[in-house]
């Protein structure tokens, strides 16, 4: 070992939770954190590359035009990776990243997104109005979590109401990490066949949304499609899993569940809080450029590093009792949403989303509780993209006394 190289090696990745521990990070990451930031690490696919667990270290790399997110850099096997397709803007760096960003920050503004929240409100009341219709109990994935941040999503691109449920299944299938690879180029295929007609649509016959304000720019169709793809994909599935996995940790944390029901005051820092905690876009990974030096040992240029999201917003010298949910936490400074340049486009809507469907539902359902036992609740693959549950049944009235 050369005085460049990290004490600590991990063995293989994504690393297995502990049973019974559905919310905290894989013990494997913890203890790699607790020899330093930084793990030597060997890709699937052979190749040698770096670990990131500590949160300023993440941080400093997301914020560093030394690492590259270009998807054809990445160095993880004896393989090349095809370039991002055109408009797919978050493996991409400057200056193609920002001439796809760029046209969409101000339609993202914390302003814009709060004038949405009447109808976030609205969508989330029919949401919990069928659930009470259908009476306990329910799969709140299903019922709440999926299709609150559905359709707020394909309203704002102008996805028509009637398609909705055929494109979140396509994207429950590339992204929920149980796909063959045959049903996942079926699912993308299928679904960047849809944005083309639907682009192609909007180009003809603009309506009052965000992909039609895009048609009277200088973006081809095909980049129009790649922008579309990745904003349907992140604004449906990482809030569907917060909103479900969210609710998930609340049930089983009876005493944060009871504080933010009774006090309606503690909403926005307990989805800063559920965010920090749960950090279900779990890990990211960046190709360094050049030699970079990192908690005093050396990066090579072309290696790959993986940034552990949910290890560092449970970094304890960032942080104190990370791995303890408190809705009263004093809340800023996590990293659910990334740093730097590609930090999450849509934050502030996913935000309005989550402060106003937990109220709601917390609301409506004060006796709201599991159906099934905590060990029966079907959880995501760590393959998937995004952590999160399948399925969460619960149910609600008078208690058995």
């Amino acid at each position: 070992m050369t005085a460049s190289e990290p004490v600590h090696t991990v063995t293989a990745l994504p690393a297995a939770r502990r049973p019974g521990c559905p919310f905290d990070p894989p013990a494997e990451l913890v203890e790699a954190r607790r020899h330093g930031p930084l793990s030597r690490f060997v890709h699937p696919g052979g190749k040698p590359g770096r670990l990131i667990t500590g949160y300023d270290l993440v941080r400093s790399v997301l914020a560093d035009p030394r690492f590259s997110s270009r998807k054809e850099l990445l160095n993880v096997g004896d393989f090349e990776v095809p370039p991002a397709p055109p408009g797919e803007f978050l493996l991409m760096d400057e200056p193609q990243h920002s001439r796809y960003r760029k046209p969409l920050v101000g339609r993202f503004t914390v302003r814009r997104m709060r004038l949405l929240t009447e109808r976030v409100e609205q969508i989330t009341a029919d949401c919990l109005d069928a659930m009470e219709e259908t009476g306990p109990p329910a799969d709140l994935v299903t019922a709440f979590a999926k299709p609150i941040p559905t359709l707020v999503i394909c309203e704002i691109l102008g996805v028509p109401y009637e398609d909705r449920a055929s494109f979140q299944d396509q994207i429950d299938t590339f992204m929920g990490g149980e796909a063959t690879d045959e049903e996942l180029i079926a699912a993308y295929t299928a679904t960047q066949e849809y944005l083309s007609g639907l682009v192609a649509a909007k180009r003809a016959h603009p309506t009052d949304d965000i992909l039609s304000e895009l048609t009277d720019s200088d973006l081809t169709d095909e980049e129009l499609q790649g922008i579309s793809l990745i904003l349907l994909a992140a604004g449906f599935d990482t809030t569907a899993n917060m909103l479900s996995l969210g609710t998930f940790a609340l049930l089983r944390h009876p005493d944060q569940l009871a504080a933010l029901r009774d006090d309606p005051s503690l909403t926005e820092g307990a989805v800063e809080e559920l965010l920090r905690y749960l950090s279900v876009a779990k890990t990211f990974m960046r190709t360094a450029l050049e030699d970079v030096e990192l908690d005093g040992h050396t990066v090579e240029a072309g290696t790959t590093v993986v940034l552990s999201y949910h290890t560092a917003n449970h970094d304890p010298e960032r942080f104190a009792d990370p791995h303890v949910l408190d809705v009263r936490r004093p809340y800023g400074g996590h990293l659910a949403f990334g740093h730097g340049i590609h930090q999450c486009l849509g934050q502030q809507l996913a935000r309005i989303e989550m402060r106003v469907a937990f109220r709601a539902l917390l609301d409506r359902f004060p006796t709201l509780r599991l159906a099934v036992p905590a060990d029966e609740v079907a959880l995501r693959p760590e393959t998937a993209d995004i952590y999160g549950v399948k399925s969460l049944p619960v149910t609600w009235g008078r208690t058995a006394s």
